[in-house]
């Protein structure tokens, strides 16, 4: 009974120290005493945990051996290492171009001489083309006896269904001084790269024009894109007649619903369109 009472006071009567591998961590005793009463037997599990990891062990509570009650270290709160990727930049749908802005570009191009981003900027805008499908554009795509074709068909890379667009005079000139340069003699594809892994011109390639004429205007070149130059003439041409399918066959989509999207259609839009209708 006295020996008894001695270990009791030994358990309780004094702190009792926890090992840990990177540092140590004191219980007082009634709380050791709660969670490891006198004469109760632990694992060698139980043992290990309260040794090195510094975690007491329940005894019956959950489990083969118990719940462990986690000590009260202070772990670092984890920070990305990366900024996020969208931090200062403007995200959403660009904006189309107005167009008195198409014709800045155009006549600052003119001025330059430059044949070949004449002739794309021009056919960006009437064909509605995806920057994938347009950098891909082939010379006999377009140009047949000497003579540059008023309306043109691709397949579509995302889709694979073929799309229809019209090329306008203007364009038909642009293109066909191009074609007919110096540059351009023995090419296959309407806009190579002068490099030789590529046999075009990449679409970072295309944005990064995109970016120069849009920054030579005196744009925010973080509100317009690629896809600017591909809803400048769709918007347009909604705005003026308000007829959703003709767009979504021009543009290509399979969907009218993804055309409403694309041209960021909302009810107001309707709304004003049916003001004007009157029976």
């Amino acid at each position: 009974m006295r020996r008894q009472l001695f270990l009791t006071w030994w358990r309780c009567g004094r702190p009792i120290e926890l090992a840990s591998k990177k540092g140590s961590e004191q219980t007082t005793a009634p709380q050791r005493c709660a969670l490891d009463p006198p004469g109760a037997k632990r694992s060698f599990i139980q043992k290990w945990y309260a040794a090195h990891v510094g975690m007491v062990p329940m005894p019956g509570v959950g489990g083969l051996d118990g719940d462990l009650i986690m000590s009260s270290i202070q772990l670092p709160a984890t920070r990305p290492q990366r900024p996020p990727w969208n931090k200062g930049r403007l995200i959403g749908q660009k904006r189309p171009l107005l167009p008195r802005q198409v014709w800045a570009i155009r006549a600052r191009l003119e001025l330059a001489d430059n044949q070949r981003d004449l002739a794309l900027f021009n056919l960006a805008i009437d064909s509605k083309l995806r920057g994938c499908d347009l950098v891909r554009l082939k010379v006999v795509d377009l140009v047949a006896g000497g003579c540059v074709r008023d309306r043109a068909s691709v397949i579509q890379s995302k889709t694979g269904r073929p799309v229809q667009f019209e090329v306008s005079e203007n364009t038909r000139r642009s293109v066909l001084a191009w074609v007919t340069s110096s540059p351009m003699l023995g090419r296959v594809f309407l806009f190579p790269s002068r490099l030789h892994s590529s046999p075009h011109i990449s679409t970072r390639q295309y944005a990064r024009l995109v970016h120069d004429w849009v920054s030579a205007i005196g744009l925010d070149p973080s509100g317009y894109g690629t896809h600017s130059l591909r809803r400048t003439k769709a918007a347009l041409i909604y705005r003026k007649t308000g007829n959703l399918r003709a767009v979504q066959l021009l543009l290509g989509h399979t969907k009218v619903d993804s055309t409403v999207r694309y041209l960021g259609v909302e009810l107001d839009d309707a709304l004003s369109i049916a003001e004007k209708i009157d029976i």
